[in-house]
This record gives structure tokens, sequence and C-alpha cells, in this order.
């Protein structure tokens, strides 16, 4: 049903003024910028630093912090010309050959995120250190690092709440549920699936509740669980996104969209990396033939026509729930 989406990076294809690299050194292990006529690819790189140096070296992130593994960072002279290029490792780590001394200019970019350049200098030992590089998601919408992560449902709460008699809200929450989140290399590939079982419903009255599983609303005899499926992805702001997606209740389908916050991630004291978001939407109960109702007065319901959605959401790295 979930299916991991990976994006391998691809390095541009050499042109007359694209540096390639020539065998590597037995005795370093290195390759050596050179042009397409087999020189050095200019000047400043031939006279880089002695061989087994690092130049330029940094560390590619993400703003809560997550490597960036398939960044590249392009290094041009003065002149515009290209003297390094590297791909960064698993931790996101970047580290070209060794510079001739002088001010380069170097460009970290990524599938899915904004490219940031910056200002390097080489010292005498050819070395240019960068830092942290940070990279903001393209439409400055961010999400965790690519992969599956599993709803952990003690540290979830998905609530309805509901207007009663035109004066007072009554809040329910479902206690039995499971879900995946998975997050594609290109955030708007992500996805989202989510069961419910509708007859956990609770709201703190044991007969309200059955009346809550009966056929007037969630017929939860006939329609054991209530499922989400997403079918899309929007950037909505700073860590905000669009959710597209149908949601089948009472055994009704209806497209619903939800608003998600990114929260951030962290680890957990069990050795876990987890994720949170907070999600909300709004539903009409007659759209899924929730029509039973009460007139308590002129102009009043007992039971307002709408639901209004909360989710609080934890999320584990990984396929396995915690």
């Amino acid at each position: 049903m979930y299916t991991s989406q990976e994006q391998a990076g691809r390095s541009a294809p050499a042109s007359r003024h694209t540096e390639r690299s020539a065998p590597a050194s037995p005795q370093t292990g290195r390759s050596a910028p050179v042009s397409e006529q087999g020189a050095p690819a200019s000047p400043q790189a031939r006279r880089s630093a002695p061989a087994g140096r690092r130049g330029v070296h940094a560390l590619i992130r993400t703003k809560d912090g997550w490597a960036v593994p398939h960044a590249i960072v392009t290094v041009t002279d003065l002149t515009g010309q290209q003297v390094a290029r590297a791909e960064a490792d698993a931790e996101g780590a970047v580290s070209t050959g060794p510079l001739a001394p002088g001010a380069y200019t170097a460009v970290a970019t990524a599938a899915g995120y904004t490219p940031a350049a910056m200002t390097a200098i080489a010292t005498a030992s050819g070395a240019a250190e960068l830092g942290t590089v940070v990279l903001a998601r393209q439409g400055g919408a961010e999400l965790p690092p690519p992969g599956i992560w599993t709803l952990d449902p003690a540290h979830c709460t998905i609530a309805a709440t509901a207007q009663h008699l035109g004066l007072s809200t009554v809040r329910g929450r479902f206690t039995q549920f499971a879900g995946r989140i998975e997050i594609g290399t290109d955030p708007e590939t992500s996805s989202v699936a989510a069961d419910i079982v509708a007859a956990s419903i609770e709201t703190g009255n044991g007969t309200r509740d059955d009346h809550l599983r009966s056929a007037d609303f969630l017929n939860a005899a006939a329609y054991r669980m209530i499922s989400y499926r997403s079918t899309g992805l929007t950037p909505a702001g700073p860590d905000r996104w669009i959710v597209h997606g149908t949601l089948t209740l009472a055994g009704v389908q209806r497209p619903v969209d939800l608003d998600l916050a990114y929260l951030g991630t962290g680890p957990d004291p069990w050795g876990g990396l987890r994720a949170a978001f907070r999600a909300g939407t709004e539903l009409r109960r007659e759209d899924f033939a929730m029509t039973y109702n009460q007139i308590v007065r002129a102009g009043v319901n007992l039971i307002g026509s709408t639901l209004k959605v909360e989710l609080d959401i934890q999320a584990v790295q990984g396929a396995s729930p915690p």
C-alpha cells in the first residue's frame, strides 16, 4: 500500500568548461579536477595545495538539523569558472579537493530545496570551511526527512467537536486508530493513510457514546472503520501544507482537505526519532448521511450541523509501530 520513493542525485553532464575527474591517485585515492583537454580546470586549480587535504567542506542540513544527503556543492572562481563539485554523503557532509588560496563562490543545491550561495575563502592550506549550510524547502514549507513515519497512538489525539443546544460544545475523541505518513524526497509526493475504529468514540458519557455509535451517526456496527487516504499535498506557507484526500465515514466517501502544520522533529527517550504535526478540518454531518437532530426551540437544533475535527499527531520514524 505504501511505496517508499527515493531520488538519486545526478551530476549534470560536463561541458567544455566543466571539470571532470582524472583517475584516482594510488597514493591518495583522490581524483584531481581536470578540464576536458586533460589540464587542470583553472589557474587556481593548478596552484592547489598538496593532495590529501580537503578544500571546501560543509555540512548540508535542513532547518531542523537533518542531513540532506543528495545535495551538490559547486565551487567557482572569481571568473565564474567551475573549479570543484562534490555530492554530500549520507551524513550531509561535502568535501572537495584542496584549492589555491583565494576567494570562491560555493552554491549548494538539492532537489526540492532553494539553492544557497555563499563566499568561500581558501586559506594557504587549500581549505575553505563553510560550517553548516541550511537549505530551505522550496516555497518555505518544511517536512521531516524522507521515509516512513508511523503514528504513535499513545501520543496522538483525534478529536471531534460539535455544538450542543446552540450554546456550548461537546468534545469526543477516538481511542483506537493506526496510520502511516510517507515523506517523499519531493515533498509533494508525500502521502498519509489512517484507519480509525468507529466504535472507539468517547465523550465521557456512556449513553451519548452508544447513540453516536448507532445508525443515527457513525453506524459502527455496519461500518467498523473510518479511513482517510491522501491524494495530494500543496504547500500553504512556512511549515504549513494542505493535505488533499478522501474520507470514508459511515459508508460514505467524500473529498476532505486537512490544514496541516509541521511542528518539528526530535529524539525520544527510547532511542527513536519523532515528528509532530497538528491538523484540522470541518465536516458537514449531512455530507455523511448523519442527519439526526431535534429542534429544541425555534431556530435552535440539539446538535450543530458541522463537526470540527482536530488532530495532534506524533509519528515515529520507521515502518514498525512504537
